[in-house]
């Protein structure tokens, strides 16, 4: 992890505090809602370190129930990403299997089909129209050329009931387990709102967390690339923690593109604030302070 002097992030990060929105996303108001989005807290943080490079789906696991269009986010290990078209031994792009198996020829490159979705430009999530019922979605990492990595996802099976606009899930107290399911499989598949942001994909402000824990990160509008690259619209991920009090803890730059961090903190209570930063470092986005409160520490 990178760190840097307590002065250097106070001058790195104190424009932040003064121009960043007002509010993160919290803790829904429901107290039901808020209890079912806090029992998913660890398996969205949990370290997994078992294989050094994977990928994953950050948001959606098998066997799942969502309405359409459904939001798909991609998380990836050991790697950075980079827009196609750029060769990088260290970084590449995503591409979704949808209702189709791996290639057969590994090494040819992905087509591009209907079924074959390309995601060139780095992006980190999509929204994806889907028919009601069963649907198989595998995640399959490629290099600059759209040439497979050894690296793809576990499939999954997703089943898709209705098309948005009709009533939500509701979380039933005298059903709590299976609507709670419901309600929680829907939010985390429900599409972000359109413009430029960066967020953090699998935390709210508020929540409680256990160190370490991964940082899961995502941005809309524009795509990820490694510090130096010439490609237009991207850029990489910063993050940086300080005590509530503001005076900043730590500060990390993920300058080789990479989506998510490991971040380890003593017990107390901090706030996270992101950016995304272009590609001769100037800031092109912002989050507000997303406030977190490390509760235990592994030994």
């Amino acid at each position: 992890m990178q760190r840097r002097s307590v002065a250097a992030c106070a001058a790195a990060w104190a424009f932040v505090a003064a121009t960043s929105p007002l509010l993160a996303q919290g803790l829904p108001d429901d107290p039901l809602q808020r209890r079912c989005w806090l029992d998913h807290t660890a398996e969205r943080t949990v370290v997994d370190l078992r294989e050094p490079t994977a990928v994953r789906f950050s948001n959606l696991k098998h066997g799942y129930t969502v309405r359409s269009p459904v939001w798909v986010e991609f998380g990836v290990r050991g790697r950075g990403v980079i827009p196609a078209g750029n060769p990088h031994d260290k970084a590449g792009h995503h591409h979704l299997l949808v209702d189709t198996p791996l290639p057969v020829a590994h090494r040819d490159k992905i087509p591009f089909s209907s079924t074959h979705v390309h995601f060139g430009k780095g992006q980190t999530g999509t929204s994806l129209e889907l028919a009601p019922g069963p649907h198989t979605l595998r995640l399959l990492f490629a290099d600059h050329d759209h040439r497979p990595y050894f690296v793809f996802s576990r499939e999954i099976t997703i089943h898709v009931v209705a098309a948005r606009g009709g009533p939500a899930p509701v979380i039933d107290p005298a059903r709590f387990a299976e609507t709670c399911a419901a309600w929680y499989q829907d939010t985390v598949s429900t599409p972000r709102p359109p413009g430029k942001d960066v967020y953090a994909k699998n935390l709210r402000s508020g929540e409680s967390v256990s160190s370490p824990f991964v940082l899961s990160l995502g941005v809309m509008g524009l795509g990820v690339a490694p510090a130096g690259s010439k490609t237009k619209d991207s850029g990489h991920f910063a993050y940086g923690v300080s005590t509530r009090a503001g005076v900043p803890v730590l500060r990390q730059e993920l300058s080789d593109g990479r989506t998510e961090a490991l971040v380890e903190l003593p017990r107390g209570d901090y706030q996270i604030e992101l950016q995304f930063l272009g590609n001769d470092g100037s800031v092109l986005l912002r989050s507000a302070p997303m406030q977190v409160n490390v509760v235990r520490q592994s030994p």
